[in-house]
Formats: C-alpha cells, sequence, structure tokens
C-alpha cells in the first residue's frame, strides 16, 4: 500500500462524514419533472445569440505570449470579459478554460502562466456581475439577500446561476471560434465557484475533453444548507429564515442549477478535489455530487485540508491531464 493510501485510510474528517460513508453517499436527486427540457430550452436560446466576440492585444511584461482582453455576448445580452493568453507558434493549442471563485474577479495574469508553460492557451472568464468586467443585465424579480445565491431565486428562468452557467458555456463558444486554437483539447478547471461553474460546464457541453474541479461549490445545496454555517450558502439559509414561506420555492428554483442534478449528464473525464476539513463546501456535498457521475472520474481527496488549495495537489492534476487531455 503506497503511503498516500495510508494516510488516507489513517485520516477521518473532524467534521461532516466518515470517509466511508461519504464513497457510499448518494443522496436523492432534486430533478424537476422539466429538468432536461429546461435547460435543452435555455441552451437552444443561446446558441441562437451571435457570439459577438471582440478580442483586443494587451501588454504583459512576459515575452514571446500573446496577451489579449476579450468580450463575448453571454445570457441575455450580458457582455463576458476575460483573458486570453497564447503560447509562442501557430497552434493549435489545446485550451484550458478557468472559471473563478465566489465574487473573485477572473485570475490574475501571472496565475494563469503554469498552464501556458504547460503547453496550453488560456480562457480565463469572469462571472457576471460579480468583481470583475463582466455585467449582468439582470431583470430579478423581488429581493434577495447579499451575494448572489438568491438572486431571482422565486423563478427558475429568472436565477442567476442560470445565466452564470450558460455564460460559461459561451466561453466554449468563444474557444470553438479560433482557428489558432484546438477545438478537440479543450479543458475546463476552477476552484470553489470556479468548480461548480466547470461542472456545470462539463454537463451542459460535450465539446470539452477534460474538466478538472477542485473542492467545487454549487452542489447539493440543500445539504450543504444543513451542515455548514459559512458563507456563501449561508445566503440562501438567511433567505429562507427572513422568508419561511417561500422555502420550497427556492429550493425548487435552485435545483435546476445545482450539480448535484446536472452531474450524471457530464461524459468527459471528470477529476475532483475535496477538502475533508472543508467547512465552506462540506464534504457530503461534493462527495454527493461525484457519486452521481458515470463518467470517468477520479477524487483526489485531502484529509486535512479545507477551503483551499493544497500546493500538494498540482502536480498529481498535472499528471492526471497530461494523461487524458491527449488519450
Amino acid at each position: 500500500m503506497q503511503r498516500s493510501e495510508i494516510l488516507e485510510k489513517s485520516c477521518m474528517p473532524k467534521i461532516d462524514m466518515s470517509l466511508e460513508d461519504l464513497r457510499a453517499y448518494r443522496p436523492a436527486l432534486t430533478r424537476q419533472p422539466d429538468f432536461d427540457a429546461y435547460w435543452e430550452r435555455t441552451l437552444a436560446e443561446a446558441a441562437g445569440v451571435p457570439l459577438d466576440a471582440t478580442v483586443e492585444e494587451i501588454e504583459y511584461p512576459v515575452a514571446g505570449l500573446t496577451f489579449r482582453r476579450i468580450f463575448y455576448t453571454g445570457w441575455r445580452g450580458a457582455r463576458i470579459c476575460g483573458w486570453y493568453i497564447t503560447p509562442a507558434g501557430d497552434g493549435p493549442f489545446p485550451t484550458m478554460v478557468v472559471y473563478h471563485g465566489y465574487t473573485c474577479p477572473r485570475s490574475a495574469i501571472y496565475m494563469l502562466l503554469p498552464w501556458v508553460l504547460a503547453g496550453y492557451a488560456v480562457v480565463a472568464v469572469d462571472t457576471r456581475g460579480q468583481t470583475g468586467d463582466s455585467d449582468d443585465p439582470g431583470g430579478y424579480s423581488g429581493g434577495h439577500f447579499r451575494g448572489y445565491m438568491t438572486r431571482g431565486a422565486l423563478d427558475p428562468e429568472e436565477y442567476y446561476y442560470r445565466g452564470a452557467f450558460i455564460d460559461c458555456v459561451r466561453a466554449i463558444d468563444f474557444v470553438v471560434s479560433r482557428p489558432e486554437l484546438d477545438a478537440d483539447r479543450i479543458a475546463l478547471t476552477g476552484s470553489s465557484q470556479g468548480g461548480g461553474l466547470t461542472l456545470a460546464a462539463a454537463a451542459l457541453d460535450s465539446r470539452p475533453k477534460v474538466a478538472m474541479a477542485r473542492v467545487p461549490f454549487l452542489c447539493h445545496y440543500r445539504r450543504a444548507v444543513e451542515v455548514s454555517d459559512k458563507w456563501p450558502y449561508l445566503e440562501i439559509a438567511r433567505y429562507c429564515n427572513w422568508n419561511p414561506d417561500r422555502e420550497e420555492q427556492v429550493f425548487r428554483t435552485l435545483s435546476y442549477c445545482d450539480n448535484l442534478n446536472l452531474a450524471a449528464r457530464i461524459t468527459c473525464p471528470t477529476l475532483v478535489t475535496v477538502g475533508l476539513q472543508d467547512l465552506v463546501c462540506p464534504p457530503s456535498t461534493v462527495y454527493g455530487t461525484y457519486n452521481q457521475m458515470s463518467c470517468e472520474k477520479e477524487m483526489l481527496v485531502y484529509p486535512y485540508m479545507g477551503h483551499a488549495n493544497s500546493e500538494a495537489q498540482w502536480e498529481p492534476m498535472l499528471r492526471w491531464l497530461n494523461a487524458h487531455i491527449d488519450g
């Protein structure tokens, strides 16, 4: 038995379930009868809108690479902004599409350079209305608790993450539109909210070759609200506390954008990481979603990791990526 396996077996999480129970945990889905029809209708509407992408080269103090700022049209007219970085040469390059964490902007350029060093072009996009440069036309009825989790939470047609998920799919449309990029070698990644967006995009679009979701958020909302007293899931609890008569309506809306219900749609090989000390995205929410996947998959388990990205995960992630992107 390898040292990592001994470590994993000898360490039990201090929160949530035991590792044995996590691996067996298959919660009931909360999919509504029209779940698939809802997403097929949403995707069809988005596909009918021109991408209208703009690309502007920018200066950055690293020689040999090309740096650009892009905008494209996302869900219902939102202009989504991102970085677009390409290695030296003519391509076609494999592409890493990067989604970011909750309330943050897209990653700083220097944080994306390891992917370019590994030979990838990078497209890193802002989530609508959050700290970066992507706008959010909104159109939400009623109020919401602070943040984004309850924006439009009374109506699946208006819910915030419906648009955010489609914006992520449109990032894949951008990659496919570029002749210097290899449409058959698209990888998705992100951490926390970015991990949840990675899973959602992989579930809604069959074009990615691989997906790597690190400590993913946006998974198994009911369980998250029950066991976590941390933000952002606490936004849902606070809203329902103030509006107890709307609780079922809220969770019905959220069910359409819950990766627990989307996971079975993922077809590409998928790598997921989980920290067994994570109070923000509890392990049972990650495992509950992971256990619904029928694609080729692997979980990297970190018994002592909270809601963070252990440096130890990068080498196994890269090895996994290299084994699957050209497979």
